[in-house]
Parts: C-alpha cells; sequence; structure tokens
C-alpha cells in the first residue's frame, strides 16, 4: 500500500490499525475502508450506531462583513435563509454547467459561516473560494487542524448524550458548538450522510486522543461498532444521495442530477442563467434511481442501454443492498427513459441485465 502522510494521519491512524481496519489512501489520508466486514458495519449503523472517521472532510470559516454575499455568490442555494444554528446543503455551480463540488453550509453566528467540503475536492474548492472573495472576506481554510467523526445510527443519542451537556435532541440539518467530554468549543451537527440519524463532531486534532478515548468508552453501553468508508457509500447510496466523482462532477449540471431543490435563482450565482435556461427549457439526461430486475450487480461505468442495446446512459454508482438484498444504483439516462418505471437495461459483461427506474430513497426506513 502507498505510505500516505499527513497531519491528522498522526492522531487517529494508529487507533484504527490496532482496532484492524483495512486502511486505504483517500484524498491524502489513511482511511479506514473496513474492519470487521461491509454487510456487518452497514448493518449495525442502521439497526445501532456505528462511528466513521471522515477527518478527510475539508472545512473552510468565513467570518465578518461580506460572508453571506461572498456564500450567496458562489452557492446555488439560498443561504439567506439560514438562521443561527441551521445548516444547508449546496453546490458550488463552474462556469460550464457542471459542479464544482458540493458542500454544507453552517451558519454558527452572526456573520459566521462553516463551509464543510470534500476531501478530495479541498485545493479546488479552496481556490474557487479564494478566486471569488474579491471584497476580502475573512476566510481560513482550518481543514488540516479539524478532526471529523460522524456517529451515526437511531442509537447515536443514547451513546453521546452524557458526553455533553449540549442538548442532543436536535432536528435534522442543525448545528450547535459547545463543551464535549470536556474539550470546549467542539462543534455538533446533525446533517447524516447515511439516512439512520446520528450526529457530526468537529473537534482540533490536538484533541483527537481525549476524544476517540470518550467516544470509544461510551460506545461499549451501546455495543458501538466502527464503520469504514465501504459502508459509508451503500449506506448513502440506499438513500440516493450524491457521492461527488460518481453521480455529480465538473460536467454534471444539478438540474440533471435532480438538485433543482438546492438550485435558487431569486438570487444571482455563479452561471446562475444559464442553470435558469436549462430549468426552464429542460435536460437532455437526468440522474434516476435503478433496481436490477435480472441477476447482477451494477457498477460505476457500467453503460445503460434500451430493449434493443442502444446506448441510452451510464451507472455512477452501484452495489448489492444489505438493507433491502436487492441490486440498487444511480445513473444518467435520456430524458425519455427517467420516468419512474420505465425499463431499462445495465450491460454486464456484455450481458443485458433487466432492470426498472424508481423512486428514491431506496430504502424507506
Amino acid at each position: 500500500m502507498e505510505e500516505v502522510l499527513n497531519l491528522k494521519d498522526i492522531y487517529l491512524k494508529q487507533k484504527h490499525v490496532d482496532l484492524g481496519a483495512k486502511m486505504v489512501p483517500f484524498a491524502g489520508f489513511n482511511m479506514p475502508v473496513q474492519y470487521t466486514g461491509l454487510i456487518d458495519e452497514h448493518l449495525n449503523v442502521r439497526n445501532n450506531v456505528g462511528v466513521f472517521d471522515v477527518s478527510h472532510m475539508g472545512e473552510f470559516m468565513v467570518r465578518g462583513d461580506g460572508s453571506l454575499e461572498l456564500i450567496q455568490r458562489i452557492t446555488s442555494n439560498d443561504a439567506s435563509v439560514l438562521t443561527i444554528g441551521k445548516v444547508q446543503y449546496s453546490c458550488f455551480p463552474n462556469n460550464d454547467g457542471g459542479i464544482v463540488d458540493d458542500l454544507l453550509v453552517y451558519m454558527l453566528g452572526k456573520n459566521e459561516y462553516l463551509l464543510v467540503v470534500n476531501g478530495a475536492n479541498l485545493d479546488k474548492d479552496w481556490n474557487w473560494l479564494v478566486m471569488h472573495n474579491t471584497t476580502n472576506v475573512d476566510i481560513e481554510d482550518i481543514s488540516n487542524k479539524t478532526c471529523l467523526l460522524a456517529v451515526q445510527g437511531p442509537n447515536a443519542q443514547k451513546m453521546l448524550q452524557p458526553l455533553t451537556n449540549m442538548d442532543l435532541d436536535m432536528i435534522y440539518y442543525t448545528v450547535q458548538r459547545g463543551t464535549f467530554a470536556g474539550i470546549e468549543n467542539v462543534i455538533v451537527s446533525s446533517t447524516g450522510y447515511t439516512g439512520a440519524g446520528g450526529f457530526e463532531v468537529y473537534f482540533e486534532n490536538k484533541d483527537a486522543l481525549t476524544m476517540w478515548n470518550a467516544i470509544q468508552e461510551a460506545g461499549k453501553k451501546v455495543n458501538m461498532q466502527m464503520a469504514g468508508l465501504a459502508c459509508r457509500d451503500t449506506l448513502r447510496l440506499e438513500m440516493g444521495y450524491c457521492l461527488y466523482g460518481n453521480d455529480i462532477n465538473d460536467t454534471t449540471s444539478p438540474i440533471e442530477a435532480g438538485l433543482g431543490w438546492i438550485t435558487k435563482f431569486t438570487k444571482d450565482f455563479v452561471n446562475s442563467d444559464n442553470l435558469k435556461k436549462q430549468k426552464e427549457q429542460g435536460v437532455s439526461r437526468k440522474l434516476v434511481g435503478f433496481e436490477l430486475i435480472d441477476r447482477g450487480i451494477p457498477r460505476h461505468y457500467y453503460q445503460i442501454v434500451d430493449a434493443n442495446g442502444n446506448v441510452i446512459g451510464e451507472v455512477t454508482s452501484g452495489t448489492q443492498s444489505p438493507s433491502l438484498n436487492k441490486a440498487i444504483g444511480m445513473g444518467y439516462v435520456k430524458t425519455e427513459f427517467s420516468k419512474i418505471g420505465s425499463e431499462i437495461y445495465i450491460l454486464i459483461r456484455d450481458k443485458k441485465i433487466k432492470a426498472k427506474v424508481v423512486s428514491m430513497p431506496f430504502y424507506k426506513g
């Protein structure tokens, strides 16, 4: 395995290795992809509680006068509706109709925002933010000094509440900041990427071992298990959540990707005029969810064809769903094949495997 060195590896890497995790290089980090096994970890998160180390995510602070104006200019959603303690899903549109990245916008205080971006896009996103910061807003990349553990599953609140005096009876997409495991200024949010409920806990590198030990100890009371990036992917796919680099990228528009709900034309933002035209005139392809009728497992880049074998699209994500015990996937298809119930075929080893377009999320809970 290629050895990857990153400041945050110093703090938590050995903890994962000691637990028997399979480590892989990802976005400049050594990240745990699997511990006891994908299916075991996946079902434990769905039914109990699991902990993900997602310290590879990027975090940017935007503070002071002009903060909201900058965020409004570079994101697709309308951040003006945020109030302190609220979180919003959004994206950075590029100038060519695609997406620089998807992100979360946290409103931590008056003129104080936290942008959480994908680790693989960290440099690209930071450069994009800097380039559009034409009014000299106070921005800071705190990624290299911030760790992040995601505690996911129906027993997450029961597990974590004894560690803090913050009330963790939080509604979806909210955030608060306080003392956690004796550590001050910890940020706790409830955005989730698994559909199983839970929390994201942000803290400084210097507090990593203290936080790790506290969460591990609290987890013993609920039979918590660690969870790797492999089951994080299957969990998010069951919910129909987009993964940057698979389902969305620099060439996919938010309108094509079904993200019109985070693309608000009540304001001006990067490439908003062209995206508005897309919404009004329609697009030639759309991202859909599908489930296989015949036996097989869809994978990224597999071709999607019609009954006559004509290529109509491409799979962007696919798996055998551990929760549903069926093969599911997402992919772009020509718009005429995007209607729920449409019959499509996935080309697997040169064989047409029958599938149908279904509504998402796949997993209804």
